[in-house]
């Protein structure tokens, strides 16, 4: 039996409806996997949505089966007023098409970022014209309907680029109204992190917590442990989990992040699927 939402479908999306009575604060929702709904002052910012089986059809007669453990929150296809959507590197998981396409279609005017190096696979992949995206690389700045975004590197596992020293793997920084949020995309801790992100004083850091194993034959990520320690080293003001309960091969227990945060001090909050924080 899959693991319950907090919320989905039209409670989900009445909730969503909801906060735009509160528009001087940052609404947060987790939607499963990496990704993440924030609205402010109702403009609407979406990190890495995968809200699919795509994966768990792919693998399905396979040796790695993707065994879905959690419900999926929502249709892409209902997910309305999106400002902004973000895919921080071409694993399925961050760049969906069945996901991607009706959400597209159903935003006529949403923007999506994605780092540079990927262009032509984030144009094949969607049948979208390549020059739509709005690529970056790490270190650089943009404005994107009025939110601030901040290119930074990922390890996953290596800080990869391409032959024009592109990163292949990304996370962002943004400025959404005066709250900084730092979504990192999947990434490994790797030298000079720290020092990159503290400055930012972000608010609030999505951090992954599955861990890298080799027996998974997938690249890994943080583990719960590293997770709590990173936030609390950047200074982060809240740290919120992902990159768990989606598939049954590659999940960690919140609960080693939570018992992590408290011998760390790491301020924390655990999401349930569907559910909204507002800071």
């Amino acid at each position: 039996m899959l693991k319950p939402a907090f919320q989905k479908d039209d409670t989900l999306l009445a909730d969503i409806e909801t906060a735009r009575s509160q528009p001087n604060r940052l609404h947060i929702w987790w939607l499963g996997q990496s990704g993440f709904l924030l609205q402010y002052n109702r403009k609407q910012l979406l990190f890495d949505p995968y809200l699919s089986d795509s994966l768990s059809h792919k693998y399905a007669n396979t040796d790695k089966p993707h065994v879905r453990v959690s419900e999926l929150v929502v249709d892409p296809g209902r997910l309305t007023g999106i400002d902004v959507v973000t895919s921080s590197h071409n694993h399925t998981d961050h760049l969906d098409a069945d996901t991607l396409k009706p959400l597209l279609t159903a935003n006529p005017t949403v923007q999506l970022v994605i780092p540079e190096a990927n262009r032509a696979v984030v144009a094949d992949r969607l049948g979208i014209e390549p020059n739509w995206p709005v690529g970056m690389n790490d270190g650089q700045i943009i404005t994107v309907a009025d939110v601030v975004f901040h290119g930074v590197p990922a390890a996953h596992n290596e800080l990869e680029r391409d032959a024009e020293g592109r990163c292949k793997f990304m996370g962002f920084v943004v400025e959404i109204g005066p709250y900084r949020v730092y979504h990192s995309g999947d990434t490994l801790w790797y030298e000079g992190m720290v020092d990159l992100l503290k400055p930012f004083a972000v608010d609030v850091a999505f951090l992954p917590i599955n861990g890298n194993k080799p027996e998974r034959r997938v690249a890994g990520n943080l583990n719960p442990d590293e997770a709590a320690r990173l936030g609390r080293n950047i200074g982060a003001r809240l740290v919120v989990p992902h990159h768990y309960d989606l598939f049954a091969f590659n999940t960690a227990d919140p609960a080693d992040f939570v018992r992590a945060c408290k011998q760390q001090g790491t301020p924390y909050r655990v999401m349930q699927l569907g559910e909204r924080i507002t800071v």
